[in-house]
């Protein structure tokens, strides 16, 4: 197959590259945006005693869960607290030494304007994140990180699309802004992630997976080869030390 189009058929690669342009140039927009607001969300989230949680509705949310995530990988522990829950119990899981992360492109969505007067409240720093600066959200916010777009990539501009782009962008530079101040190194990043080739080269000791003991295979000089095998077998490492009467290693056997 050629990259022509046959007679009639859809455009899909124009398509493609026309999404990818439109969300290339609102990314790079995003570069004017990290001013004294960007600063002022750090230094809060520096000082944070408690943890960062994240809040968002719709794709905003999903959005949040990424950047919860990812905040929680590199040095900032940070979860997500899904605002229609916080609504019916899980404002709980929210503490005055904690730093709200609300995100909403519009900045008037309802679900989070509703719990804006709690987080105020409690005395809990809120960061928002948004596409329009004048609204509810963003101003009641100790600092805005500006997140709009000219244009979504959908072409119907409803799809939120190069918003979810810049606003995952933003989270990211922000994640990655607070792990420098930190000094987070990759032995810290391989804790966070104990189950990766990562963590596993990093954290994994000789000590963690020796054997000692009575766990390691021993048989004595004069034992007969089918007492041998019984002891790598009962052991299961695949051999077995050979002893002397005292003690001292003298060889050892392994299986084939």
């Amino acid at each position: 197959m050629t990259d022509s189009n046959f007679s009639g058929s859809p455009d899909y690669r124009s398509s493609a590259l026309r999404a990818i342009r439109i969300e290339r140039e609102a990314i790079e927009t995003l570069e004017d945006r990290i001013n004294g607001h960007f600063t002022k969300a750090c230094e809060v989230i520096m000082a944070c005693k408690g943890r960062v949680v994240v809040t968002g509705m719709g794709k905003s949310g999903h959005i949040g869960n990424k950047i919860a995530a990812t905040l929680a990988s590199t040095g900032t522990p940070s979860f997500f607290v899904h605002p229609g829950e916080a609504s019916h119990g899980d404002m709980g899981m929210i503490t005055p030494q904690d730093v709200v992360i609300a995100i909403s492109n519009s900045g008037s969505t309802s679900e989070v304007v509703t719990i804006l007067p709690l987080i105020k409240r409690m005395g809990a720093p809120l960061i928002s994140m948004t596409g329009n600066p004048n609204s509810v959200l963003a101003k009641e916010a100790v600092a805005n990180l500006d997140v709009s777009v000219a244009l979504e990539a959908c072409p119907l501009g409803l799809a939120p699309t190069s918003s979810t782009t810049a606003t995952l962008v933003m989270g990211d530079a922000l994640a990655v802004a607070l792990l420098e101040a930190r000094g987070f190194s990759a032995e810290d990043f391989a804790f966070s992630h104990p189950g990766g080739s990562l963590g596993r080269r990093l954290l994994l000791r000789v000590s963690d997976i020796m054997h000692s003991g009575d766990q390691i295979p021993r048989v004595l000089e004069d034992t007969t080869l089918s007492g041998a095998l019984l002891e790598i077998t009962r052991k299961g490492l695949g051999m077995t030390t050979i002893v002397s009467a005292t003690g001292e290693l003298t060889r050892h056997l392994h299986r084939r």
